[in-house]
């Protein structure tokens, strides 16, 4: 179905839940006139050439699925996550859903920064790849894929009928899909909060992010070019993908989560927050 160290090192790296960073929310407008939603903490560690690190959902998800970055990273870092147009408690426009649309929409989000680490998850690594194509990577010290797919191969396998089953079946097949991007057990109100926010946006628009008209090179041709950085975190459906990318590039990072799922971040919050918390270090340097 589509929609999907060691310990004592954690303990000195990763905040107790009772030192997470406060968070608060804000909304810019973008060019086009569409207000935009994020939320952010540690705004105290921003500033000129300070790291600020910017995380991008997946499809129809919400910025507040990075809750857990943001209470870590927040406690060193800017920590910035956006709701994309029509996504979380951004506005819903009529236009805007393609992939040149919304890597604008990054663009301008991020461009007041001067030193940025950017995160994007699933639909959302495919939308950064596409920012660093249509604009200068000058503000990016380094770029983070969550398991999403970069062109190497093997292809994805097809997604078989989710797109019609959308058409046919929304409520059931997003509330599905939801599910299955979890390995672990999550909270029923925490699975309808996000079904009922991945239902905000038409679902033409929701189909339009789906069916950007790209050839897998296109996103692949992009990694191999980008000079910065770049960590690539995977689960397994990813991971040939992601061996290919390192012999093709081999200064990327590949990180494989093995028993998460497809949200992996959420899964397995203190090993992906102690691998960016390191990370972020090396490109802010």
């Amino acid at each position: 179905m589509a929609r999907v160290l060691c310990l004592a090192v954690l303990l000195l790296i990763m905040p107790s839940r009772g030192d997470a960073a406060e968070m608060s929310r804000s909304s810019f407008q973008t060019s086009d006139g569409v207000s935009l939603s994020f939320l952010q903490s540690g705004r105290d560690f921003g500033g000129e050439n300070k790291l600020a690190v910017v995380l991008i959902p997946g499809w129809c998800m919400p910025a507040a699925i990075w809750r857990r970055q943001l209470e870590a990273f927040g406690r060193r870092y800017e920590t910035l996550a956006l709701d994309p147009r029509g996504q979380g408690d951004s506005e819903i426009p009529a236009t805007g859903y393609t992939a040149e649309r919304r890597a604008t929409d990054i663009h301008e989000f991020i461009q007041s920064r001067s030193k940025v680490l950017l995160i994007g998850w699933s639909l959302g690594a495919i939308e950064a790849l596409q920012t660093v194509h249509m604009f200068s990577a000058a503000p990016l010290a380094g770029l983070v894929l969550v398991d999403s797919s970069v062109g190497e191969e093997p292809a994805p396998k097809p997604g078989g009928n989710f797109k019609q089953r959308l058409r046919d079946q929304r409520e059931k097949t997003v509330s599905e899909f939801v599910r299955a991007i979890f390995a672990t057990r999550r909270d029923e109100s925490e699975l309808r909060e996000l079904t009922r926010d991945a239902l905000r946006m038409k679902v033409d628009d929701s189909l339009a992010l789906l069916d950007y008209p790209f050839e897998r090179s296109h996103w692949k041709q992009i990694a191999l070019a980008f000079k910065k950085p770049l960590l690539y975190a995977v689960t397994p459906q990813f991971e040939q993908q992601a061996a290919n990318l390192k012999k093709h590039r081999p200064a990327t990072q590949v990180e494989v989560f093995k028993k998460a799922g497809h949200a992996l971040f959420v899964d397995e919050p203190e090993r992906f927050n102690a691998l960016i918390e390191k990370f972020a270090a090396k490109v802010s340097r």
